[in-house]
């Protein structure tokens, strides 16, 4: 139980840090459970969902992209662009 009390801490605390980067908290947490909780490929995803959704793209065909690439920028925007 001591264990998966520290790895809820973990979550939360990455959390905190996501939403203090001025991401909303449904993004964050779907990008955490997408990743697995891994907080650096959850931050690469919600900075690219961004870049991508100011840039005029549709956020479920970025998700899908994003997925699909495995976050990488270049390879997602060619996808987008050729959607």
């Amino acid at each position: 139980p001591g264990c998966l009390v520290l790895q809820f801490l973990s979550y939360l605390s990455a959390c905190d840090r996501l939403l203090k980067q001025g991401f909303e908290e449904g993004q964050v947490e779907e990008a955490m459970e997408m990743f697995q909780y891994s907080e650096k490929q959850a931050a690469e995803f919600l900075h690219l969902l961004a870049q991508f959704n100011d840039m005029g793209f549709q956020q479920n065909e970025i998700k899908e992209v994003l997925l699909l690439c495995g976050n990488q920028r270049e390879k997602a925007l060619e996808e987008l662009v050729m959607k």
